[in-house]
């Protein structure tokens, strides 16, 4: 049975059984403590935790996930890949245990004949946590299954919590009996005998405290019981597939063949090699839904594990001889495999290999570059008598260049070097210490909501939003929060947080400034707004001063836009979305938005591209942009569902979470997106959009900014008193400035350069006299010399040059000079092949000099440059040249 059919028959049968069926969530997710979605529960979690409110009390989905804690035992072990899919179905105060024992062991064991899986009774054990009994009742009555195939467990295996106060609850896993040749009769712990594909959760505990997976609080049980069940695709597709692992599933294993017909090796052959196949193969998988779902590569965060899995695919690939470029080979196959299950990856294709392929140039180049740190290192390690390279040296391989350890030991090996891979793995370890402290750090978020939802607790949490069509609107005082605490009452001065029921300030999102504006209380009281934010799903809360009177809960009040400030935004936002049109109307539908922010008169707007835009190309743009300025198109605004929004092809943003109802915003027919902004009625009240620019911030992913209306006016004027003052002081036409800007500047570098060949002619002009000043010192001719201030290094180097071929080759010879350029010191010895013969060495006397003017240098044996902070040395610097060569002698 193909994967995709197994996904298929999953969603088929519980949406059959009451269940709403919820696309899986992209990969990039909101919840701050997670880089991905790793789990099929994550975008439920909200509705587990009481965030929010579920529109529905059944629901399955299968998910999309990546988890790459693990990301070293890819390919080595049957069960660990990073991206995969989980299957789930979900109950929200509806059925609990037995219900979702019954719904997991029918669609189990039915057979596939009738849309089951087909599993044989016989093979399936159910574990459950040890104090369960109602569980293993339920098992018993549903299922038939007798106590020597109920295996019950302690918490650790058998106990979910999310590592936090919160829902909780035990939890009963399918398992199957694979057979004696996976291990030994029951033994649960090692092997992969008794293989779990599918978890039921039954969350019943309200969990006060979680100090550790098995060591938590229990402070009561849940006002509604909820189940949460997670069943792995590719664990089931290899059961029912007949293979050993998930590598080798329909999914996976074509991107093996191909990787065996590029690379002439036989998956099979030896462990080593299937552990590069199958790496090759999860990580080609991994970065096609990573890339898919909006994510490039980049040095930190997403993009970080992005990046390391395209080059851990690359790197392995080269360690199966294959040097060549290869993703354009083996992504494709990637892509064929999955678009049955996700079918945006053949639409968006384009986009995603141009990203992948540019990721795997640019690590070719890392290796090359990489290759020739390497091999420094190992000269200098072999010089030194060393038979190893530092943990410290491959530790900075890996973190600095991005050059694998295990390339690090194969190519030191080949030199004869061994590597100090235990102090390589401290450092990555301490490494991975300091993420996982961050992680954690970072679990506090949780805890920065409380205050919000107990408000939401109290008062409710839907706030209407009038501010379409309304900028003054009548409201009641609903929750009112001071220094982070609920209070019932605020006066004159105190800054707050305060809830309304409905109000017409938009609240920061989209990339969207808030609203700023006024609150009036019926008693008089004055509240000045200066900031809007949604800190839990629903609830607007605004952040202000108090400037005159008391507020109370329930008191009537009048909340008011600052409308100057409101329709600038609005021009901008409008504007964010002409941009965005114009770009892909010029570049393609790769450009996509990866981010924006709408200010008053100002806009930003982020897109993923992997090139510099072209000068002229940016002209067009922006000369499209004002033809439609022009045309004075109507903007308006729709609600429709989301399936008929994407039929009428209106843009959608990567990582947004939509409903199932969404507002369309188009402009004209030219442009439609999804969108909960505000925005002018026309195009025309723009006025005008002038663009500033683009320029890379990241890794494939580019920005604009442009200013709009009276604020792009401004600087319009601005430019065109410039040119005014311009061509009144060169005396030319407008049109002539770029070509007299031209010649004045070719003129003036051929002056620079004239300037510089007269004081460098200055500067040998005083090698003869310098040569007559040579001094014999411990049988070793020496020049010394201050050549002052404002000399190029270049010069002084061609004087220093110039004397020393001079004096000759017949004996020893050094010359040391210092001088200042822009009162910073430097300082440049050279040495001929006699005094090197005799160990004499330039870098050896610079460092000398530089120490004495606080800083370092380096070179050749025969020509070598150092340089310092303090000017004032530049005479006790050569003389140290001097004492040391005479201490040479001694």
């Amino acid at each position: 049975m193909e994967t995709a059919e197994i996904r298929r028959r999953w969603l088929s049968f519980f949406e059959e059984r009451g269940h709403t069926v919820v696309p899986s969530a992209p990969l990039v997710h909101e919840d701050p403590n997670l880089l991905f979605v790793n789990a099929g529960m994550v975008p439920f979690k909200p509705y587990f935790l009481g965030q929010e409110t579920p529109q529905f009390t059944r629901a399955t989905s299968v998910q999309k996930c990546v988890r790459t804690l693990d990301i070293e035992e890819v390919g080595k072990t049957t069960r660990h890949g990073t991206f995969f899919q989980m299957n789930g179905n979900f109950s929200f105060g509806d059925y609990f245990k037995e219900g979702a024992i019954a719904l997991a062991w029918e669609l189990v064991t039915r057979s596939q004949s009738e849309g089951g899986y087909g599993f044989d009774e016989k093979d399936l054990y159910a574990s459950v946590y040890h104090e369960d009994e109602e569980a293993i009742a339920i098992w018993k009555k549903v299922a038939g299954l007798p106590d020597d195939r109920i295996v019950r467990l302690g918490k650790k295996d058998n106990y979910w919590n999310m590592g936090v106060p919160g829902p909780g609850g035990p939890c009963s896993e399918i398992l199957i009996d694979r057979g004696p040749e996976f291990g030994a009769e029951r033994d649960w712990e090692a092997g992969d005998r008794y293989l779990e594909f599918w978890n039921l959760v039954f969350m019943q505990d309200d969990l006060s405290a979680v100090r550790s997976k098995e060591d938590f609080d229990i402070a009561g049980g849940l006002p509604k019981k909820n189940i949460d069940t997670g069943m792995g695709l590719e664990r089931v597709a290899y059961l029912l597939q007949g293979v050993d692992n998930i590598y080798e599933i329909d999914e996976v294993f074509p991107v093996i063949s191909v990787a065996e017909d590029l690379s002439g090796r036989r998956y099979g052959a030896n462990h080593e090699d299937d552990v590069r196949f199958r790496v090759v193969a999860d990580h080609v998988r991994s970065a096609l839904m990573l890339i898919g779902d909006g994510v490039t590569p980049g040095n930190e965060g997403r993009g970080y594990v992005l990046r390391r899995l395209i080059r851990r695919a690359v790197r392995s690939m080269r360690l199966l001889g294959v040097d060549a470029p290869t993703l354009a080979e083996l992504l494709p196959v990637s892509k064929d495999r999955m678009k049955a299950s996700y079918p945006e990856l053949e639409a968006g294709f384009g986009r995603i290999s141009q990203i992948a392929y540019a990721e795997e140039d640019a690590f070719r180049r890392t290796l090359s570059a990489g290759t020739t740190i390497l091999d420094t290192a190992v000269a200098k390690a072999k010089s030194a008598g060393r038979s190893s390279l530092g943990g410290d040296e491959a530790f900075a391989l890996h973190d600095t260049y991005g050059f694998p350890i295990d390339l690090t030991l194969e190519m030191a090996a080949e030199q004869g070097l061994q590597v100090d891979e235990a102090g390589f793995r401290r450092l990555m370890g301490e490494q991975r210490d300091r993420a996982k402290a961050d992680a954690k750090a970072k679990k506090s978020a949780h805890g920065d909501t409380q205050v919000y939802r107990q408000v939401a607790d109290a008062v409710g949490r839907e706030v209407e939003f009038t501010g379409y069509d309304q900028t003054v609107t009548d409201a009641t005082v609903r929750g009112l929060i001071r220094g982070g605490e609920v209070v019932e009452r605020v006066g004159a001065g105190d800054e707050i947080e305060i809830v309304l029921d409905r109000t017409p300030l938009y609240a920061e999102s989209g990339g969207q400034q808030a609203d700023h504006g006024l609150i009036r209380l019926s008693n008089g009281g004055l509240i000045e707004v200066t900031d809007v934010q949604r800190p839990i799903s629903g609830l607007v809360v605004h952040r202000a001063r108090v400037l005159d009177g008391e507020v109370a809960t329930g008191e009537a009040a009048e909340a008011e836009v600052d409308v100057a400030r409101r329709r600038s935004i609005s021009r901008a936002h409008t504007a964010t979305h002409m941009v965005h049109q114009a770009l892909r109307d010029e570049l393609g539908e790769t450009a996509t938005q990866a981010g924006s922010e709408n200010s008053p008169g100002r806009l930003r707007f982020d897109f993923k591209a992997m090139q510099a835009v072209p000068d002229e190309a940016m002209a067009d743009i922006e000369a499209r942009i004002n033809g439609v300025l022009l045309d004075d198109l109507p903007v308006t605004a729709d609600i429709m569902a989301l399936d008929d929004a994407r039929k009428m092809g209106a843009m959608a943003l990567f990582g947004e979470k939509y409903g199932e109802r969404v507002r369309v915003v188009s402009i004209g027919e030219w442009s439609r997106e999804l969108c909960v902004g505000t925005h002018t009625p026309r195009v025309g009240q723009i006025g005008v959009v002038k663009l500033l620019g683009e320029a890379s911030i990241g890794s494939g992913v580019r920005r604009v900014e442009a200013l709009v209306g009276a604020d792009a006016y401004g600087h319009l004027a601005r430019e065109a008193a410039i040119v005014s003052q311009l061509t009144g002081s060169l005396n030319v036409r407008a049109d002539e400035l770029p070509d007299r800007i031209a010649s004045l500047l070719s003129k003036l570098k051929d002056a620079e350069r004239e300037i510089a060949a007269v004081k460098q002619g200055q500067v040998l002009g005083a090698a003869p006299g310098l040569v007559g000043s040579a001094r014999d010192i411990a049988g070793v001719t020496f020049v010394s010399h201050d050549a002052g201030t404002d000399v190029r290094a270049e010069d002084l180097r061609a004087l220093v040059l110039d004397v020393r071929t001079r004096l000759g080759a017949d004996r020893p010879v050094v010359v040391s000079m210092a001088a200042a350029a822009g009162g910073r010191p430097f300082v440049i010895v050279a040495t001929n092949e006699a005094a090197r013969h005799a160990g004499i060495k330039a870098g050896a006397y610079v460092r000398v000099a530089a120490q004495v003017l606080g800083g370092g240098g380096g070179g050749k044996d025969d020509l070598a440059q150092g340089g310092g902070t303090d000017a004032s040395k530049v005479s006790d610097a050569l003389g140290a040249v001097e004492q040391a060569l005479r201490a040479r002698g001694a």
